[in-house]
C-alpha cells in the first residue's frame, strides 16, 4: 500500500490542491518543519525503529502524531513526494556536525533525498531530519554556491575522493560556515536505510540512545531540546530555557513540541528521562 496523501497533507496543514512543482516542494518542506516534530523517545525508551514502510512511518507520525529522526522524517516526506509526482532518490550520509576534523569518519546513519522536480533542470536535496539545523528549505545540488534556505543559508561542496564523489553540506551558523554531514549521490535501497535505523535506534552508545532530544522549525525560530535544556534561536538572539524536572521537560515536549505523549501509555516516560536530563 502507499501512503495516504491527504492524511499526510492534512498532518503538516496543507488544504487544497497540489501540485508537483518547486513551490509545492517548498511550501511542503516548510509545513512538513514546523508540523511534525523531531524526537527521539522510541530508541531513548528501548524501541527499535527498523520498519520503514510506508504504513509504519504513517501509524506513528500521522495516526499517533508523534515525531521521530531523519529515516522516519524523510522516510515519510519519501513516500508523500512519490504519491504527489516527484522523482526521489533516499540517500545515505555520515554526520560530521561538530565533529573533530581529525576524528575517525562516522558510520552512514543519516537519510537525505534527492528530488526531481518535473519542469526544472538538476535535482534538489531535501532534508527534514536533521534536527535542529535541518535544511528549512529544498536547495539545489549544485557545488560551491552560496544558498538561502527561509532560515541561514547553505553550501554544497565535493569532498575530494578515489571513488563516487561525496558532498559536504555545510550550514552558516553565527557567521562561521559549519560542516553538516557528507553524502554520496547513490540512491540506498530501504533495507540498508532500515539497517541504519537499527542501528541508531539500539546501538548501547548511540546519542538517540543515552539522550533525549527533540526540534522544531518554525518560521521564525529554530527550537532545541537536550536534556533538561532548552534554545530557541531566532534571528535576533537565542533564549535559554532550563528546566528543573522530568515533569517539565514532558510538558515541554507536549506544549511546545506538539508531542503525542499519550501514544506511549503504559510507559514511565518520566522516569526514563529524569535519568537523561543532563545527557
Amino acid at each position: 500500500m502507499g501512503l495516504d496523501l491527504t492524511a499526510y497533507l492534512d498532518r503538516i496543514g496543507i488544504a487544497g490542491p497540489v501540485s508537483a512543482d518547486l513551490d509545492t516542494l517548498r511550501n511542503v518542506v516548510a509545513a512538513h518543519g514546523r508540523s511534525i516534530p523531531f524526537e527521539n523517545l522510541d530508541p531513548l525508551l528501548g524501541i527499535p525503529v527498523a520498519d520503514l514502510s510506508a504504513e509504519a512511518l504513517a501509524d506513528k507520525l500521522i495516526t499517533r502524531r508523534r515525531g521521530g529522526y531523519c529515516y522516519e522524517h524523510n522516510g515519510l516526506l519519501g513516500y508523500a513526494l512519490d504519491e504527489l509526482g516527484y522523482g526521489v532518490d533516499r540517500l545515505a550520509g555520515r554526520v560530521v556536525w561538530m565533529k573533530a576534523p581529525d576524528a575517525p569518519l562516522p558510520a552512514l546513519t543519516h537519510n537525505v533525498l534527492a528530488v526531481t522536480v518535473p519542469g526544472e533542470a538538476g535535482r534538489f536535496l531535501v532534508d527534514v531530519g536533521f534536527g535542529g539545523q535541518t535544511l528549512s528549505s529544498p536547495i539545489r545540488m549544485q557545488t560551491g554556491a552560496v544558498q538561502q534556505t527561509r532560515h541561514e543559508p547553505y553550501r554544497l561542496t565535493e569532498v575530494p575522493t578515489l571513488g563516487a564523489p561525496v558532498y559536504e553540506l555545510a550550514a552558516q551558523v553565527r557567521g562561521q560556515w559549519q560542516p553538516l554531514y557528507r553524502f554520496t549521490a547513490v540512491p540506498q535501497p530501504r533495507i540498508d536505510l532500515e539497517v541504519g535505523s537499527w542501528y541508531v535506534s539500539t546501538h548501547p552508545g548511540g546519542i538517540f540512545v543515552v539522550g533525549l532530544t527533540a526540534a522544531l522549525v518554525t518560521d521564525d525560530a529554530r527550537m532545541n531540546l537536550r536534556g533538561r535544556n532548552l534554545a530557541i534561536h531566532r534571528h535576533d538572539g537565542t533564549e535559554k530555557i532550563r528546566f528543573d524536572t522530568a515533569t517539565q521537560v514532558l510538558e515541554a515536549l507536549t506544549a511546545r513540541f506538539g508531542i503525542n505523549l499519550s501514544d506511549l501509555d503504559g510507559v514511565d516516560v518520566e522516569a526514563r528521562l529524569a535519568q537523561v536530563l543532563d545527557s
